[in-house]
């Protein structure tokens, strides 16, 4: 008899099974015992009858505490009433450690005290359902870039300077008199490996040092970052929005178990995944400065901004060409207004803020080589950089999706903390 797993249990009716999980829940009535069992795969409700067991084994089951590990061995039948439709009618269990008493109950905990647990608050059912649609996220992701012929391309964490300024950099020794520092982004490498295959992604940790408490930011976060050769704005942004798409598609199709366990609202997603609203940043200002008359042209969208621009419509927002003081050296001006510059964001709905940041990037090595020097950056650290524009400089894009933010949003909850397995925020480096 082979060992299975809960989530291929409907192919196993009327067929005995062997399931090694742990104990979700349990409940008594009279002679039988309910045993909600989870595997990592998904939870089926066990029934321990008494007259199928031994007494003592019986009387075992009747003490065994939550998260005790089990190995189970029963029939399984198909129940409506039962929790994904079927049940599994025990006939010998075997306990391989019972659990001590389990420190997260049903009662309400605070989230101080859920984050000091976080090790054991992952097996909770939210939190599986967070983490599960997180990994479709990133499985739908990689398999469009596959289809399509991007390359992976892996950056490297140790950075010898910032790619976005060095207000926010996390230092540190490396080897002698050396310094490094905590990636900000994949893209400067990124646009190297463009150069070199056309189209690739980066997919990794990122970190930022900012003294942030809001519920969109944490300081080590994953990115999902592509970049084309011979793509313009125009072409990054249809990149961005088919790549969201396809994640939503997936998660909607894939896990249904994990939003209905969240209680997400559906209906959300699926308007979502039409043809995305497109705004320039000038006609963003005119919708913020509706509620907030204080806002001046040429400033950054804030996190009530952004609510306001992205409760303005169902889909996520794209927002195109920018101020160019308020952006990264390596934007290319907007030819048609050198104030501005080629750039995206976009905004998911319902408040969850920036999920992308792109840009078409500066292709011109005097201008490239000007911008470094306005925003006072090393240039000799940049040098590798650089030499992209000396050798077979071309018009390229790319952009960053931060997935974090994404997940929050598509499983709509409230702090991106939930949507990683183990956090790192400002006052938070345990467990």
């Amino acid at each position: 008899m082979e060992h299975s797993y809960i989530e291929e249990i409907s192919a196993h009716e009327g067929h005995e099974v062997i399931i090694k999980g742990w104990i979700f829940n349990r409940r008594s009535s009279g002679k039988i015992h309910f045993l909600m069992i989870r595997d990592g795969t998904g939870i089926i409700q066990g029934v321990v009858s008494a007259t199928d067991i031994s007494q003592e084994l019986f009387d075992t089951v009747s003490t065994i505490g939550r998260e005790s590990s089990v190995i189970v061995q029963g029939v399984i039948k198909a129940d409506k009433r039962a929790p994904g439709g079927y049940e599994l009618l025990i006939k010998d269990i075997s306990i391989i450690n019972s659990s001590q008493p389990y420190p997260i109950t049903k009662k309400e905990h605070g989230i101080d005290f859920l984050m000091e647990r976080r090790h054991l608050w992952l097996r909770s059912s939210k939190q599986h359902a967070n983490l599960r649609i997180r990994r479709s996220v990133i499985n739908a992701a990689h398999d469009l870039f596959n289809k399509r012929g991007f390359t992976l391309f892996n950056a490297p964490i140790l950075m010898p300077t910032a790619c976005e300024g060095t207000t926010n950099l996390f230092e540190t020794d490396y080897f002698e008199k050396n310094k490094a520092y905590l990636s900000q982004s994949g893209q400067l490498y990124a646009e190297a490996g463009a150069m070199a295959f056309g189209k690739v992604y980066t997919l990794g940790p990122t970190f930022r040092a900012e003294k942030s408490k809001t519920r969109r930011h944490l300081t080590e976060f994953w990115m999902l970052e592509p970049e084309v050769a011979y793509a313009d704005l125009d072409n990054i942004i249809c990149l961005a929005e088919d790549m969201i798409k396809a994640i939503i598609t997936t998660v909607l199709l894939d896990r249904q178990t994990e939003l209905k366990t969240l209680e997400r609202d559906t209906e959300k997603l699926k308007a979502a995944n039409s043809q995305f609203a497109r705004i320039s940043y000038k006609d963003a200002v005119k919708i913020v400065q509706e509620t907030n008359s204080s806002f001046i042209y040429g400033e950054d969208f804030g996190a009530l901004d952004e609510t306001v621009l992205s409760n303005r419509f169902s889909t996520p927002l794209v927002i195109h060409r920018y101020p160019k003081k308020i952006k990264p050296f390596y934007m290319k001006t907007d030819p048609e207004d050198n104030e501005l510059v080629l750039c995206v964001d976009i905004l998911a709905p319902d408040g969850y803020g920036e999920i992308i940041g792109g840009s078409q990037r500066e292709d011109d090595y005097n201008i490239l080589t000007d911008n470094i020097k306005q925003h006072n950056l090393d240039q000799a650290s940049l040098e590798w950089y650089i030499d992209l524009r000396r050798y077979g400089s071309v018009p390229h894009s790319g952009f960053g999706l931060g997935i974090e933010r994404l997940v929050a949003w598509i499983c709509g909850v409230k702090h991106v903390r939930e949507t990683i397995p183990f956090p790192r925020l400002l006052e938070r480096l345990w467990p």
